[in-house]
């Protein structure tokens, strides 16, 4: 999911911050690094900086225009401070992970950020779908290109992780434990009392609430269908060691491996 999703750095002009945004992806599972008309190419500081994450800066690809890098994209998130003049659907950084997480499944994303000293030009913002806003201090609102997008990038992971443990959850659901029917149930009550009877640790004339204590303990416990075979089979073992029938109304219950 997360290799469909793609960062877009837009005429960057120091390529330290190139390596750098290429190392903050990689920290967070992304991949997808492209540039637009970049001032300088990658270089060796961009390398330094990017440390372990020479694969994503290797890997990044170098286009021309804005509309070049987005043309396959069907979600496109332009980094924006908040205008007062322009209307735009804004979202916050933890709605944008969500966003792009939810559409990434139908077709590739991008989440663009522009220059460093003056962001995306108005023709820019135009190509994307919403713009994000990262809410930093009022009195100080100056975020380094990496940084902005280890937060983005952030929020696409936490978004990412809970949509798994979420269809963890679903597939958790869908498999759920089999649980016997009542007559089942009711079968195994008749084979237990019969062997412990036989077994002599309940009297026939005075079983006394013995039974209706085990009840309580098995329906409390709700074994599943395979669990009551297990116990089945020990009934069965125990009638066998001490060569006494079971009931005619209760089954044979072999134990599943």
């Amino acid at each position: 999911m997360l290799d469909n999703i793609r960062i877009v750095l837009v005429n960057t002009s120091h390529t330290g911050n190139i390596g750098s945004a290429a190392r903050a992806m990689k920290t967070m599972g992304l991949s997808q690094l492209v540039l637009v008309d970049p001032v300088s190419p990658p270089d060796g500081k961009s390398s330094a900086l990017a440390a372990g994450a020479g694969d994503v800066l290797a890997n990044a690809k170098t286009v021309a225009t804005l509309e070049e890098a987005v043309q396959d994209c069907g979600l496109v998130v332009g980094t924006s401070a908040r205008s007062r003049t322009h209307s735009w659907p804004m979202l916050d950084p933890r709605e944008c992970g969500v966003k792009l997480v939810e559409e990434v499944t139908h077709y590739p994303v991008a989440l663009v950020f522009g220059r460093e000293n003056n962001g995306l030009s108005n023709e820019e913002l135009q190509q994307c779908h919403f713009h994000v806003c990262i809410p930093a201090n009022p009195e100080y609102s100056s975020l380094n290109l990496a940084a902005a997008v280890q937060t983005l990038c952030y929020e696409v992971r936490m978004a990412h992780l809970q949509r798994e443990q979420t269809n963890n959850v679903q597939a958790s659901a869908n498999t759920a434990a089999e649980y016997p029917l009542s007559a089942d149930l009711e079968r195994f009550y008749a084979h237990l009392e019969t062997t412990l009877l036989n077994t002599g640790f309940i009297v026939k004339n005075h079983p006394g609430h013995v039974m209706m204590k085990l009840r309580r303990l098995f329906n409390r416990a709700r074994p599943e269908s395979q669990e009551l075979n297990i116990l089945r089979g020990i009934l069965s073992s125990i009638d066998r060691s001490t060569h006494t029938a079971k009931p005619a109304s209760s089954e044979e219950h072999p134990v599943k491996e």
